[in-house]
């Protein structure tokens, strides 16, 4: 089992440096260094995580480039306070995303000749295709090495996980892997599609119904997988790591080939008449490139596992909503641990960020289902809960004082849905203007959470619901306000968004996603409401004179909001009324799980308020 706060980073302050030796032996310039693998996975196994190992920094997002007398890196506000914490400003420079894109950087300091390097198995070639056009208009050019000099300058390097491949049960899925082979292979055939190239290493696991241990925080399977209109597959993933129940599973006709043998089934492709098809958003450049050179007739598009992944069939819905309830009762007795403990009791002052994220571990590992957290939980007390992925460590655990704000995001993983949740605490009197910030986010938090929306509409358009509060009084965040998320797969899964800079993708019925405004004020506190949602069909009312097909969100996330940082002076009746409404739903669903005192602080923490 993961554990809530995650170990110091691995970091090799020099390698930068070696980095560069390398470099210049071979006669380029610099390099490209993502956050990612082959699989495109947010999080990393050990061995993959090159850009922590050459910078320290130790988000789940980020690109660094190291050139010869100069390096950068570039994060997005998520990351921009603890990149400052984790990174050594005399190497790099620090640059947020949005203001100063790598590949503008990168075209910036390039010089007429120069060659950049980067590794063809982590980048796509939509990815790719920015930085191409950049080191062009620099008159330079992009190299594709076969060795990443990165793996060659880390001698003790992890090895990947040999550990058994486990099945995902229909009961929790709802859909066997031979019927969703079935359903996309149709539609390959009605496109004209003999063979898809399945990438990205959640796409795998959700086709073939297997999770696995291979990443942190994420039941995940590292592989890839050839689906043939037929039906047929080979699925490419060490064959000792399934026993004869976990291939059974899966159904008939797919076959396990050791991973190093893809190349040879790529160039077997090339000698067919078909369409072979790619994913967009998570092939590997080398894969598409290797497909490319065996003459094979390549056809770009999106993942056809993606929107059948995103959009939840009823059981799968019915699973999470159950997952839910269990994580509520934990989180509902973390938070009155902490209310008898710290707000209100004799340990304040002697509780850290790491001992309540590890209570808060402790609650929700008592239940045998649990099986770890689905993300390192951001526990953070007062300046550092303005650090929105803050992770404590021994180096910056602080103790929950008096007059500060508490923001704990944590989630667990359950083999019947994953969960992402967050909650900010005042621990002792808050300020006017903490109560007024608090309030403003439960706004938006509420006016997302009860919008209803045309079919059609898709996340980018709803974003400013949720930020209006804010903007009325020139504040806003620099992060999404939601994320879709998997059924016992990815905290964080596409490709549904909501955010100022989301994606064209409609939201569908069935579809999770987060609902998480916040406001973050640096050096002093931070924000955050998080619930997960799923989107469901909604009712006809009279102001739908041309009946239009609308949808709205269901909450899943049961826990209570703390009603001591809300000013409800500043709430409408109508927020009042959601807010009400919610806290009666917490306190119906989780108050038989409960006992004795926690049921006491439960009535409390959901009792109505009022005006």
């Amino acid at each position: 089992m993961n554990k809530a706060i995650s170990p110091e980073p691995t970091f090799d302050a020099g390698l930068h440096a070696r980095v560069r030796e390398r470099l210049k032996s071979l006669g380029l310039a610099g390099m490209i260094v993502p956050h990612t693998n082959a699989y495109q996975s947010e999080y990393l196994p050990a061995g993959d995580e090159r850009l922590l190992r050459l910078s320290g920094f130790s988000g789940s997002a980020g690109v660094a480039i190291v050139m010869q007398d100069c390096a950068a890196i570039f994060v997005d506000g998520r990351y921009t306070i603890q990149s400052r914490a984790e990174v050594d400003e005399n190497v790099f420079e620090i640059c947020h995303l949005a203001n100063t894109p790598p590949a503008g950087w990168l075209r910036e300091h390039i010089k007429p000749g120069e060659k950049i390097c980067y590794d063809a198995w982590h980048f796509t070639p939509s990815q790719l295709s920015i930085y191409e056009t950049a080191v062009a208009e620099g008159g330079g050019e992009l190299v594709a090495l076969e060795q990443n000099p990165i793996d060659s300058l880390w001698p003790d390097r992890p090895r990947e996980s040999t550990s058994a491949i486990k099945p995902h049960g229909e009961n929790y899925c709802g859909l066997g892997s031979y019927a969703k082979r079935k359903m996309i292979a149709t539609n390959m055939k009605k496109s004209g599609i003999s063979a898809q190239i399945i990438s990205g290493s959640d796409n795998v696991s959700w086709l073939f119904n297997i999770r696995g241990d291979d990443v942190p925080f994420t039941p995940l399977v590292l592989g890839f997988a050839i689906l043939y209109s037929d039906t047929s597959a080979k699925l490419f993933v060490e064959p000792k790591r399934f026993d004869a129940a976990a291939i059974a599973h899966m159904g008939k006709d797919v076959e396990i080939i050791e991973p190093t043998k893809i190349g040879d089934c790529l160039d077997a492709l090339g000698k067919t008449d078909g369409k072979i098809r790619v994913a967009i958003e998570s092939v590997p450049l080398w894969i598409k490139s290797r497909l490319e050179k065996a003459g094979a007739k390549v056809v770009v598009a999106s993942d056809p596992c993606l929107l059948p992944k995103a959009a939840k069939n009823p059981t799968e819905v019915s699973n999470i909503r159950n997952a839910h309830i269990r994580d509520g009762v934990a989180l509902s007795r973390f938070l009155a641990w902490l209310d008898e403990n710290v707000v209100n009791g004799k340990m304040l002052g002697q509780v850290s960020e790491i001992d309540a994220a590890e209570k808060l571990e402790s609650f929700r590992a008592q239940h045998e289902m649990y099986l770890g957290p689905s993300f390192t939980t951001i526990s953070g007390s007062g300046p550092n809960g303005a650090i929105v992925h803050y992770r404590a460590n021994a180096k910056t655990d602080r103790m929950l004082g008096n007059g500060e704000l508490y923001l704990v995001d944590s989630g667990g993983q359950y083999p019947d849905g994953t969960t992402d949740v967050t909650r900010t605490i005042a621990i002792g009197k808050p300020t006017a203007e903490m109560k007024d910030r608090f309030t403003r986010v439960l706004q938006g938090h509420i006016r997302l959470s009860s919008q209803i929306f045309p079919s059609g509409t898709a996340g980018q358009e709803l974003d400013a619901i949720a930020r209006q509060p804010l903007w009325q009084v020139g504040l806003d965040y620099d992060h999404g306000t939601g994320h879709g998320v998997g059924q016992y797969l990815g905290v964080h899964e596409g490709p549904q968004r909501i955010a100022k800079k989301g994606v064209p993708v409609a939201l569908k019925v069935g579809m999770v996603i987060s609902v998480e405004p916040g406001y973050y004020k640096e050096g002093e506190y931070g924000i955050r409401i998080e619930n997960l949602v799923t989107v469901v069909g909604a009712r006809p009312s009279e102001n739908n004179p041309d009946g239009l097909e609308m949808l709205g969100f269901d909450v899943l996330t049961m826990a209570p909001i703390d009603k001591n940082l809300i000013d409800a002076k500043m709430l409408g009746s109508s927020e009042i009324n959601w807010l009400n409404a919610y806290h009666q739903d917490v306190f119906d669903i989780l108050n038989p799980h409960l006992s004795g005192a926690e049921k006491d602080w439960l009535a409390g923490a959901t009792a109505p308020l009022k005006n």
